[in-house]
């Protein structure tokens, strides 16, 4: 299904053989599929009034496998397109006691999910690329940029010649502007996808610089023109971006390059204990 369209058309044209409680899942997903998209099956059988076989029954009925792939076609199609009313509307019924166990199940199933789609291959790859890469640009726009803050910090002690985009007083395209064949860009970019990033990576491809593509799916106009792209799901909630997978992702990075570097990084840090001990970096406790 290319589109909304598309799917309102199939629930149309299977309109009259639908049973009952079909038509009632179908009307409901027609006028709140913004809604639905992040509804378990439970819970859209809830807000009908019907079991959660029935939808599942009613998502087959329409040629899914089952309601997930049901529900990622919805998630995929209205993604990029929500307000940040829209998003508050989703959840503007919700318990607010229920409100910390949904937000962390949430999460949790992003990171669960994330697993089964990234590809070790190209994990091991970027680590790679990063280790060989004279310098590395890494950028992040909106809420990303805080993801690739922390990318940089951490790459920094590990590496030298690690840069962060700077998107907030320059265009993007200007801080890339002497970047070599030889050096790699890594963006992190989650909806609604900021389109100077999709503008400054359409730039540096064209110079033939690798790029590798931190997002949360094959559909992110981000995947199409990565090298490298490290898909882990960021399913939202409410206005807030759930960024716990990505996170992950950029950790394991770091890790398995730490590891790739073990007796430099040894060395480094030691010098940097002593160093951060001198000028009372850190709280010593209760010393």
């Amino acid at each position: 299904m290319k589109d909304r369209i598309d799917l309102i058309r199939q629930i149309n044209l299977s309109y009259e053989s639908l049973s009952k409680g079909h038509r009632k899942i179908a009307d409901y997903i027609i006028n709140n599929s913004e809604r639905v998209a992040f509804m378990t099956a439970a819970d859209l059988g809830k807000k009908v009034g019907t079991s959660e076989s029935t939808v599942v029954r009613f998502a087959k009925a329409l040629n899914f496998s089952g309601y997930p792939k049901l529900q990622k076609a919805l998630q995929q199609l209205i993604r990029n397109k929500l307000t940040t009313v829209q998003r508050m509307k989703m959840t503007d019924q919700e318990n607010q006691s229920e409100i910390l166990k949904k937000v962390l199940d949430s999460d949790i199933q992003n990171i669960r999910n994330s697993l089964t789609e990234l590809n070790p291959e190209v994990f091991q790859q970027v680590v790679q690329e990063i280790q060989n890469a004279k310098h590395i640009f890494i950028m992040g726009m909106r809420s990303s940029k805080l993801l690739a803050e922390y990318f940089v910090f951490y790459l920094k002690l590990i590496r030298p010649g690690v840069y962060i985009v700077d998107s907030e007083y320059n265009e993007p395209i200007e801080s890339l502007l002497h970047i070599a064949k030889d050096d790699l860009v890594i963006t992190i970019s989650y909806p609604r996808y900021s389109y100077k990033t999709i503008e400054t990576l359409e730039f540096i491809r064209k110079r033939g610089i690798k790029i590798v593509g931190i997002t949360d799916s094959t559909e992110s106009p981000i995947y199409s023109v990565s090298h490298y792209p490290l898909i882990a799901q960021g399913n939202m909630f409410s206005i807030v971006d759930s960024l716990v997978a990505p996170m992950s992702v950029i950790n394991a990075l770091i890790v398995a390059i730490g590891n790739e570097r073990r007796e430099a990084l040894t060395e480094r840090f030691t010098e940097l204990e002593e160093i951060w001990d001198s000028i009372h970096t850190y709280s010593q406790g209760n010393k």
